[in-house]
């Protein structure tokens, strides 16, 4: 073999070696952005690369794989909608008080599922493999309880925490909690009373 022949095989060897590379990252990258949906995009908005983004990613998948998830039981599931039932109801009479409940069901409802429920950035890595596309639904619902804890929260604000809550209980409950009505709006003048609580 001449010297031209061996590089030329080299050549494509390195190229053939570059494409398949490049195929396994692609397919990678495909299947944690199926998995992860918009917490794909939010993972590489906030670090550095993409690189480090999709390790992220795999490090959430592993660390997921090591819990012990259990389905809920039909008697669960009938206690756990009927639960945010009431809380709707309860709604229209005390909002502020209602939405604070709604994240105290959610997070019993995390923790019976087997998720861990103490830092709030590790509950959502943990729920972002399964439950990726209603983060976004927990993340605002959390940030408007907080604003409703430091009694920054308007009615609507605290109306929205509730749809973004049953977001994400929907999603873990695996079915809708109860039909289709939303919480029931109270009187403009009433946010004065919930924003000085």
């Amino acid at each position: 073999m001449s010297p031209t022949q061996v590089v030329v095989i080299v050549i494509v060897v390195v190229i053939i070696a570059a494409l398949v590379a490049f195929a396994v990252v692609a397919n990678r990258r495909r299947a944690l952005k199926q998995r992860f949906g918009p917490e794909y995009d939010r993972a590489v908005a906030e670090q550095d690369s993409r690189g480090a983004a999709e390790r992220e990613l795999r490090e959430r998948e592993r660390r997921h794989a090591e819990l012990e998830l259990t389905p809920l039981d039909p008697e669960s599931r009938a206690r756990y909608a009927a639960a945010w039932e009431e809380l709707q109801v309860r709604f229209v009479d005390s909002p502020a008080e209602t939405v604070s409940d709604a994240d105290e069901l959610v997070s019993r409802l995390i923790a019976e599922r087997g998720y861990p429920t103490g830092d709030f950035s590790d509950q959502i890595a943990h729920l972002s493999v399964e439950h990726a596309r209603t983060l976004t639904h927990y993340r605002d619902a959390h940030e408007i309880r907080q604003r409703n804890e430091r009694g920054e929260a308007r009615t609507e604000d605290l109306r929205q925490a509730l749809v973004h809550y049953r977001a994400l209980f929907a999603d873990l409950l695996g079915e809708e909690p109860v039909g289709q009505p939303q919480p029931e709006q109270r009187h403009p003048d009433h946010d004065r009373d919930v924003t000085n609580r």
